[in-house]
């Protein structure tokens, strides 16, 4: 189901790559420079103390003509990523809705709810600069959006989710899951906001003997993640339902997860998230939620990298859920506080040595490492 890339398509993507390890990485460096040697000195001689905050930092950091020329390349390295695949995308459309429409393994299910209303906090913004965002559909059968994200985060990641972008569900079920629940055998399974399921498809062979659910706002992202996992021989079940209030009865699931959706709502969002889980867990049952470490885990300096995202990404909600006390979240959805717990987990693929839950995030790079927030009823 992927789409296949021409060579020019090809080569354009390959540049995309090159330029976002120029500014991502040389030019960003350059940054930490100018921070380091120009607007710290200034702050600490005008205030006697150095920068507290990402705040502080940002103030000072906007005088400075290297930061807008980074940032103005970083956001139009980011909106001509997703250019260079959605035209790709755009020229074969029609054939992967072919695709779609004659698969004939039916292995897993796939509802879509006409009558759906996608949450405001969706519609509002195109996340990540993302062209119509997760949901929007233009024909008949679109599934166009999944299609644009299952190529568009291997390229934004330069392949650093792995080869089928499931290095986060690999991540939970490997160092997260297996080694606190080594006798863990949920019978149902369920990713909220599940997108085209990259995260999805791994706990099918974790744990075989369990029915796997995931669900999510965007039709077209669940449209191409059905003809995605059966084209890949993966039984799921896929629906279309905001993680906030589902249709599932009470005590569901064994296990609830979710990968990086945290960041994408906002705060009463979240919560309503956590009591949903909270409802939707059999007794003893676990959810575990995927996601980039919290601000009060980084030093200034990368609090005010990160929060690049929020003001220039299309991320609204990315500054707002690193700064929630999530655990009080979670025993305020019903969770008792001696069975909720904040850990860090290393990537799947990374080969440098384990983190105990216990350890703290590394200051500087946060890519080796995963936050999760877990919790047992």
């Amino acid at each position: 189901m992927m789409p296949q890339a021409t060579h020019d398509e090809l080569a354009r993507q390959n540049f995309m790559q090159s330029l976002s390890v120029h500014v991502n990485r040389k030019m960003a460096s350059g940054n930490k420079a100018v921070y380091e040697k120009v607007v710290k000195p200034n702050f600490e001689q005008k205030h006697q103390r150095y920068p507290e905050n990402r705040h502080e930092i940002l103030q000072e950091m906007e005088t400075q003509s290297y930061y807008h020329w980074w940032s103005i390349l970083k956001r139009f390295q980011q909106e001509m990523m997703w250019e260079s695949v959605g035209a790709s995308v755009e020229r074969q459309l029609p054939d992967l809705i072919t695709k779609a429409k004659n698969i004939h393994n039916q292995i897993g299910s796939l509802i879509l709810d006409p009558n759906f209303q996608i949450p405001a906090y969706m519609t509002e913004v195109d996340i990540h600069c993302m062209p119509g965002g997760y949901h929007t559909e233009i024909i008949e059968n679109d599934l166009a959006a999944g299609a644009v994200y299952d190529r568009g985060v291997y390229v934004y990641g330069r392949g650093w989710l792995g080869t089928l972008n499931d290095d986060m569900g690999h991540s939970v079920i490997q160092n997260y899951l297996q080694p606190h629940y080594p006798n863990l055998k949920p019978q149902k399974i369920l990713d909220m906001g599940c997108a085209v399921g990259h995260s999805t498809l791994p706990y099918i062979d974790a744990y075989p003997e369990a029915e796997i659910y995931g669900i999510d706002i965007a039709a077209p992202m669940l449209h191409y993640g059905h003809a995605r996992a059966e084209a890949l021989n993966k039984p799921v079940n896929l629906s279309q339902q905001n993680a906030e209030k589902t249709n599932f009865t009470d005590g569901s699931f064994d296990l609830i997860v979710s990968h990086i959706l945290l960041h994408e709502i906002p705060a009463y969002a979240i919560q309503n998230v956590m009591r949903e889980c909270y409802r939707l867990l059999s007794p003893g049952g676990i959810m575990v939620h995927l996601d980039a470490p919290l601000y009060r885990h980084m030093d200034a300096y990368t609090a005010f990298i990160s929060e690049w995202q929020t003001i220039n990404n299309n991320e609204p909600f990315w500054s707002e859920m690193r700064e929630l006390d999530l655990t009080a979240l979670v025993t305020e959805a019903g969770f008792q506080s001696d069975k909720t717990t904040e850990a860090f987990i290393r990537k799947y693929s990374c080969k440098t040595p384990k983190a105990s839950s216990s350890e703290k995030i590394p200051p500087v790079s946060v890519r080796p490492t995963w936050f999760v927030l877990t919790a047992q009823k």
